[in-house]
């Protein structure tokens, strides 16, 4: 069993709590410990698992103290949650990287055999390549969300980083990625070369600017991700605590909150990432409240997606100049998506009609003759 790779969560951690209210979330959690092992997940929605893998980063990553930031998170109190949490305890770091990879990714699959979404946090960003390992034994058809100031396609690398982790998911063969989107991006910070790439992909990104003058474009992307993959230097270094070591430009604290619980919402989702953590106390505190934002986000899922659910839909077609688009708004959330017809195109490999997510603006722009660049770019890779 994989999850047998996992250490258990120090005493020194589970001291601290003792003296806790009883409603915190330190003690309504099922905790790996020495004592009583690794806790049965079998109705477990949301497992956290800590890694401290950075011997690909490219970047000075420090050492994520799990403990420390426990003794922080444990003292949050939940929201009215009807879940199970489990603290799964830290996976060591291999003999070589590609064990820690190995391990990780049978991590990940055996948890979402169980319908249980692994929280990996800590280590840096090329992890995601044995998450996104993990998912591909049993989907065709992945989504990555990466909220990044960088693409992480560099070109002239010969070795996997979290520079260019990117490169080895692309050329995977047969590849299972359907759509790549970057949130984030700085582009005084991305090569030319990696801009043209991502036309060529037809994947989409959204310029941190862009990212911060309307957070709600963000969430119909969350929507579609199958992975979703933070990398915590999107932030600037006034949010992370890093000062004059960090970012000038970034996300700040209400912004990736914001977008975490997007993330939790998602009911595609089945695997989230937080990478590459700075490791100071004021990063712990925000982090801690990062963390608790994305499982707010998991309850308040509301299980819904059009094509599968015959009521509880507002359709509405709008004519446009060359062809007719539907779009859906729930009743219950409020969220709109917008239907891709492949009929309209002779060159698509396949004649379906399928969903993308999207904004109540995007139905707005439909209505004056303009379709969405993200509606665009995923009829060109159906």
């Amino acid at each position: 069993m994989s999850l047998e790779y996992l250490e258990p969560v120090s005493n020194e951690v589970l001291e601290a709590i003792e003296g806790l209210p009883d409603h915190v979330l330190g003690k309504n959690m099922l905790i790996n410990t020495n004592n009583l092992g690794l806790p049965d997940t079998l109705d477990v929605k949301i497992c956290l698992i800590f890694v401290n893998e950075t011997r690909n980063s490219h970047y000075q990553v420090p050492n994520f103290n799990s403990n420390e930031f426990r003794k922080i998170f444990y003292k949050l109190y939940p929201g009215n949650w009807s879940f199970k949490i489990a603290d799964l305890g830290d996976l060591p770091s291999g003999k070589n990287v590609e064990d820690t990879y190995f391990a990780l990714s049978e991590i990940c699959r055996e948890l979402k055999q169980m319908n249980t979404i692994p929280v990996i946090i800590g280590g840096s960003q090329d992890l995601t390549i044995p998450v996104y390992e993990s998912f591909s034994k049993f989907d065709n058809s992945i989504n990555i969300v990466s909220v990044d100031n960088r693409f992480d396609f560099t070109q002239g690398e010969n070795l996997i980083s979290s520079r260019s982790y990117m490169n080895d998911i692309i050329t995977k063969n047969p590849s299972k990625l359907n759509n790549f989107t970057n949130l984030g991006y700085q582009t005084y910070l991305i090569a030319q070369e990696e801009l043209d790439l991502m036309d060529k992909l037809f994947f989409d990104s959204f310029r941190l600017g862009e990212v911060l003058n309307d957070l709600k474009i963000t969430e119909p992307v969350f929507r579609e991700a199958d992975i979703v993959s933070f990398d915590m230097k999107v932030l600037n270094s006034l949010t992370d605590g890093t000062l004059l070591d960090g970012m000038p430009n970034g996300l700040d604290s209400r912004s990736i909150c914001t977008m975490s619980r997007y993330a939790g919402i998602s009911d595609r989702l089945s695997i989230v990432g937080f990478f590459d953590l700075p490791y100071n106390h004021f990063f712990l505190k925000l982090f801690s409240e990062v963390l608790w934002y994305f499982i707010e986000g998991f309850h308040c899922r509301f299980d819904e997606y059009p094509l599968s659910i015959s009521h509880g839909f507002k359709k509405y077609n709008v004519s446009m100049s060359d062809r007719e688009i539907v779009f859906y708004k729930s009743i219950k959330s409020g969220r709109w998506w917008m239907e891709m017809d492949n009929n309209n195109y002779v060159d698509n490999k396949t004649k379906s009609s399928t969903l993308l997510s999207c904004t109540h603006q995007d139905y707005l722009d439909a209505c004056n003759d303009i379709l969405s660049d993200r509606w665009w770019k995923a009829t060109k890779r159906s």
